[in-house]
């Protein structure tokens, strides 16, 4: 056989089995496998989804009779979501009783044919969103339970700073991302009126819905995906110093390259000082707030057993919610920052019609 015979025949298989490949004739390699369910329930397990002795699953637990209400088990129960869904043969989009205590979100809780096939994302100001696949189950369960116009009804018709005891605090809830990610499209802040708001923050393309950039059994954030695009991170606690689309000094503190979280919390500590400050001089009454339910107490420096606050008027109850909003959304900052600050602001603006608030420096976006 000649010496060019044998890389002849080479190139002759090789352009054979390319042809065979084009023509669907031979398998082409299979597809990496995806991960193990062992490693997929391990992530689940030490998620917050699979902590049944968190508030979130245990907090009806001793109550009698142990049963999670209604307004509460869609999300709160693995029962009730799945009634949410249908799955149940129940009607779909309502829950229709109350359910039992003792379940988490669970495996079948997001992988059934009603969750799998979901596409839309109903939130409470009763927005419907199409188009997140899957993600609206995510979503739907961290819209929040309340909105602008649930405030907006609540305050209607009275005196903006006239103390009403049928007022209180208004809390959005909590874990609210999937809804503030769609600002003015869903309304979740409470928007002044005669403002605009920006809507729906767009992401880059592969970043878009809530299991792009959350693990879908563990729900992190994986850092080195973000820093492809974002150098500067190189842990969690990086992502909030990233700052991509501008230079605006949003809280007015003089620096233009922290990162947008820390131009964000800028204006929420500014906020804080307003809202204390009407309280004491329009109010008459000191205010605090504490990470924990109600929230808002009477600021008698007495911490071991403080006293809900109980003179409200409309316009603290406008404000404390739109506070409140930006602490029970810990990722604001990336799920729509410019919502937020503009709420923010609007608030401090109406503050500053009875208090003296320095706005001078801020910048609304």
């Amino acid at each position: 056989m000649k010496k060019y015979t044998w890389p002849l025949l080479i190139i002759f298989f090789l352009l054979g089995g390319l042809a065979m490949i084009l023509i669907g004739q031979v398998a082409l390699p299979p597809e990496p496998r995806p991960e193990s369910v062992v490693a997929i329930s391990d992530k689940w397990a030490d998620s917050g989804h699979a902590d049944a002795e968190s508030l979130s699953f245990s907090l009806w637990d001793d109550r009698d009779p142990a049963v999670i209400p209604v307004a509460c088990a869609q999300c709160h129960s693995a029962f009730g979501y799945l009634d949410y869904l249908g799955e149940d043969g129940s009607e779909a989009n309502t829950v229709s009783d109350s359910h039992p205590v003792g379940s988490v979100v669970s495996c079948y809780v997001c992988h059934n044919p009603s969750a799998h096939a979901r596409d839309i994302t109903i939130f409470p100001s009763g927005a419907e969103i199409e188009g997140q696949g899957w993600s609206s189950n995510c979503a739907e369960c961290h819209a929040g339970r309340r909105h602008s116009g649930f405030v907006e009804n609540a305050i209607a018709a009275l005196p903006e700073d006239e103390v009403n005891e049928e007022l209180g605090f208004i809390n959005v809830h909590y874990l609210v991302g999937g809804a503030v990610r769609f600002g003015s499209e869903v309304s979740v802040g409470y928007e002044y009126p005669g403002k605009e708001y920006v809507g729906f923050y767009e992401h880059v393309p592969d970043y878009q819905r809530c299991t792009d950039c959350h693990d879908a059994h563990s729900l992190a954030i994986t850092p080195s995906e973000c820093a492809a695009c974002h150098p500067v991170v190189s842990t969690l606690a990086d992502l909030r110093d990233i700052r991509m689309d501008t230079t605006q000094d949003f809280d007015g503190d003089g620096d233009t390259r922290e990162g947008i979280f820390h131009e964000l919390m800028g204006v929420h500590h500014l906020l804080y000082e307003a809202i204390q400050t009407y309280a004491e001089e329009v109010i008459g009454q000191p205010i605090r707030y504490a990470a924990r339910s109600p929230n808002w107490f009477i600021d008698n420096n007495d911490t071991e057993d403080p006293i809900p606050y109980d003179n409200w008027t409309p316009r603290l109850v406008k404000a404390t919610y739109n506070y409140h909003l930006v602490v029970v959304d810990p990722g604001g900052f990336m799920h729509n920052a410019r919502y937020l600050i503009q709420v923010m602001y609007d608030t401090l603006e109406d503050l500053g019609t009875v208090v003296t608030v320095d706005m001078d420096q801020l910048i609304r976006p």
